[in-house]
């Protein structure tokens, strides 16, 4: 019998509401066993699904790791429990990043050998499967032995998801050449070009986040958050601009009644709700982070890939990819 997604009802910006509609979604259009986790008294209408009762909420603008300490009875708390416990296949989150990741690795643990879990999270690639940004905020200092631990469990993400077989990795830097960037870039550099087991593909630019060479790009987690909420930006800059465009004027307006058919796939394949989260890679257990605006696609689609993380065994792949004794 396959567990249920234990979901964190009460985080997020549009919590519960939004949270709620993505899981009754998750049931009804994708067949899926979800498990809301929430304050009774504030969910309102669980709209049929399981609520397992808790009593406090760790806000978005608390304090990671004393909101655990203190908040054992909150939903992210819970959640994360449900996992450990066996009673829930994976848990999503919308609610505070930091919270979350520390709920995820006091309860469930880290798997032997890693060093600190990283945040993976998937960038569209139009043509192709995504590509993974990792570590995308969970660790702001790293060391070279840290990043080469990032490229490993993400490579291993990527064979296991999206089914590549040998991922490309590269690090992000500011030039291609292997004498650019920090003294933490220069180091970890050697280390991953001398590396077996990890198709190295080299130096990689902002500018290589979309398109993108390579299946993997490793960073800091300090670097990493910076560019993806860049790149965000961005992306949401170029929809605003378009649109603002194509409303000038009724020439402009027919024009994009011809466009939108081509340019709507494109905008659905950037859009980061319909690409379902960030994975907390190198727990001994599931844990799917969505972006704090999740709306109920968004948490919809969080469910989807924990739902296929645990189809794939994506916990067993990292057991058997990070080796305790490994020496750098």
């Amino acid at each position: 019998m396959t567990l249920p997604i234990a979901l964190d009802a009460m985080g997020g910006d549009f919590a519960p509401a939004e949270i709620i509609a993505g899981a009754r979604r998750a049931v009804d259009e994708l067949g899926l066993g979800v498990t809301l986790v929430g304050v009774p008294e504030l969910l309102g209408d669980p709209m049929g699904l399981e609520v397992v009762a808790c009593s406090e909420v760790i806000a978005m603008d608390e304090d990671p790791a004393s909101s655990v300490r203190k908040k054992k009875d909150s939903s992210l708390v819970r959640a994360a429990e449900l996992v450990r416990d066996g009673r829930a296949s994976a848990m999503v989150s919308a609610g505070n990043t930091g919270a979350t990741m520390a709920s995820a690795l006091l309860r469930m643990g880290r798997l032997p050998g890693v060093v600190r879990p990283c945040i993976a999270t998937p960038i569209p690639n139009p043509g192709r499967t995504p590509t993974v940004l990792v570590d995308a905020g969970a660790n702001a200092e790293c060391t070279p032995e840290m990043l080469v631990q990032f490229a490993q469990m993400a490579s291993a993400y990527v064979q296991v998801h999206y089914g590549v077989a040998s991922p490309k990795v590269g690090l992000l830097s500011i030039g291609e050449e292997s004498t650019k960037g920090t003294p933490l870039v220069k180091d970890t550099h050697k280390l991953l070009a001398s590396l077996e087991g990890i198709n190295f593909f080299g130096n990689v630019e902002g500018r290589d986040l979309i398109p993108s060479p390579v299946d993997v790009v490793v960073t800091d987690g300090f670097t990493g958050n910076v560019a993806l909420k860049t790149l965000e930006g961005g992306l949401k800059f170029i929809f605003a601009t378009v649109l603002e465009v194509i409303a000038t004027n009724e020439t402009t307006k027919a024009a994009g009644d011809v466009l939108f058919e081509y340019l709507l796939p494109v905008a659905s394949s950037l859009t980061p709700e319909n690409q379902g989260g960030a994975m907390l890679l190198g727990l001994n257990g599931i844990c799917v982070i969505s972006h704090g605006s999740s709306n109920a696609t968004a948490i919809m689609n969080a469910i989807r890939v924990g739902a296929e993380m645990d189809r794939v065994g994506v916990v067993e792949k990292l057991r058997t990819t990070i080796r305790p004794d490994q020496k750098l």
